[in-house]
């Protein structure tokens, strides 16, 4: 394979992870679900433990995606985990705790309390996705930042990029459209949420509640996806010459993506139709099916996403500081030797899949009710 379509693979796989992160970002949206669901103690042990049996590998892919960035677009890593790291440290920071309060929210004689532990599991459902959401939505937006690689010439400064706000990526939160993908995201996996526990409770009063939920979460799901999708289709793009390797901003560049790679666009609609789906049979038909549809839905559309923002000569990570510190595919990635080692190694990807879906069905053969809770010594 040549350089470049080692670029492109990898921009796939990167696009995929980051695709699975987002469905299984279902664990912290139903997170956020629980004080409106569960009125009695044992409802709560129901819901915590229905996505607390989940919660470990939304981590593991979160860091899985950021592994994957770094050995394969180092010059991204750097650059945006380095210098807008208060986002980073933020998502990261809220992961901690998520993993210690399902650890010690219910044993006995704990010093916080159990009500402190579930607030920290609310702040990290918030906290995780919209931050996320925000992150990504730069990939469209840009941000303030230079890359000079000429610095690794000099001597006790080969720092090559540099941050020019002095938020480090949390001013990217008062930028329209990153916060209306972030608060997408957000309930997008309120939505997820919702339909995991009409598929994993066996509960009637719960599940009467989550379909009733569902129905307000996606109306405010769709308002702000809509507006995201409008924003950045009606946009300019950072568009790169592909002779020259310039970066030069283009007038309805996304649009233009959509159009001329039409593969994109039927993956895109796709998965809308897959996320639309899933919420009729989980809020009208109550059906468990629901999170099979919008979760492929999920996968879908957050692909589709990532290839319009890296794909079609695009800048991914655009600079409006400086618009040639923009990156691409091509000028972010290693080099040709270490994708190609790791192309190897990614191979073993659709074992691990199997293994997720093998481990996901053994646990998923009966649903939980207040009798599993009871008799579980090992629950949340």
């Amino acid at each position: 394979m040549s350089h470049l379509a080692l670029q492109q693979y990898w921009w796939i796989i990167i696009s995929l992870l980051g695709s699975f992160l987002v469905f299984l970002m279902f664990v912290q949206g139903g997170q956020t679900l629980v004080s409106q669901l569960a009125k009695t103690g044992t409802e709560r042990k129901i819901l915590f433990n229905s996505i607390g049996r989940r919660w470990d590998v939304t981590f593991t892919t979160l860091v899985t995606f950021g592994g994957a960035f770094f050995a394969s677009f180092p010059l991204f890593y750097s650059t945006s985990f380095g210098g807008a790291y208060w986002v980073w440290m933020l998502i990261l920071f809220s992961f901690i705790i998520q993993a210690v309060s399902y650890e010690y929210r219910t044993k006995p004689k704990n010093f916080l309390g159990e009500k402190t532990y579930n607030t920290f599991l609310f702040i990290n459902g918030l906290v995780a996705t919209v931050l996320l959401g925000i992150a990504v939505g730069t990939f469209f937006t840009g941000s303030d930042f230079s890359v000079d690689r000429l610095r690794l010439t000099e001597t006790g400064n080969n720092v090559i990029s540099q941050w020019k706000g002095p938020a480090h990526g949390l001013e990217a939160a008062l930028n329209l459209t990153n916060l209306c993908l972030g608060l997408a995201i957000f309930t997008l996996s309120r939505i997820l949420g919702a339909l995991y526990f009409i598929n994993n409770i066996d509960n009637k009063v719960i599940v009467h509640k989550a379909s009733q939920l569902l129905k307000l979460c996606s109306i405010a799901f769709l308002v702000f996806f809509l507006l995201f999708t409008g924003l950045i289709l009606t946009r300019e793009g950072f568009a790169v010459n592909p002779v020259t390797r310039e970066v030069y901003m283009e007038n309805y560049k996304y649009l233009h993506n959509l159009i001329q790679m039409p593969v994109v666009l039927v993956i895109f609609l796709l998965g809308v139709v897959g996320v639309l789906a899933g919420i009729y049979i989980g809020a009208f038909k109550k059906s468990g099916k629901g999170i099979w549809f919008a979760g492929a839905g999920t996968i879908l559309t957050v692909f589709s996403i990532f290839l319009l923002a890296g794909f079609n000569n695009t800048a991914f990570y655009p600079s409006t500081y400086d618009l040639q510190s923009s990156l691409t595919i091509q000028n972010a990635s290693s080099g040709k030797y270490t994708l190609t080692v790791m192309s190897y190694v990614s191979l073993l990807v659709p074992f691990v899949i199997a293994y997720i879906w093998y481990s996901w069905k053994s646990l998923n053969k009966k649903k939980i009710n207040e009798e599993d809770i009871s008799n579980d010594d090992m629950a949340y």
